[in-house]
């Protein structure tokens, strides 16, 4: 299964309010983020405002695709863009910078999964 890590910015004076929102997410966007193959989609916040979101999809591209085709994707993303900062007119989920995978463990040789 790919992964994929992303960045965004926060801004500091909406971090409060963005974790808040993060605590009620709506049930919709919930379900358009699994019918597109969204799994094990988690974010990390640093107190200064740095966000790194972590996913595993079959392919990151067709489901940002899938979400964009999405009603509420819209209403989401429009409520959540003024929380960051660095987007230049773009939505977050236009915005985010996907890091490159350097190293997983269970990939290495002879790695035994089972120990």
């Amino acid at each position: 299964m790919p992964r994929y890590c992303f960045l965004l910015q926060v801004r500091p004076d909406r971090i409060d309010e963005y974790r808040a929102r993060h605590r009620a997410v709506w049930p919709e966007m919930l379900a358009a983020l699994r019918g597109t193959g969204w799994r094990n989609y988690s974010l990390f916040l640093r107190p200064d405002g740095l966000l790194v979101g972590y996913v595993e999809c079959d392919d990151l591209d067709a489901a940002r695709a899938a979400m964009e085709r999405k009603e509420v994707n819209a209403r989401w993303q429009a409520e959540m863009a003024p929380f960051f900062a660095g987007l230049e007119g773009r939505r977050p989920d236009e915005g985010f910078l996907v890091l490159d995978e350097v190293f997983h463990l269970e990939d290495q040789p002879g790695e035994n999964n089972d120990a």
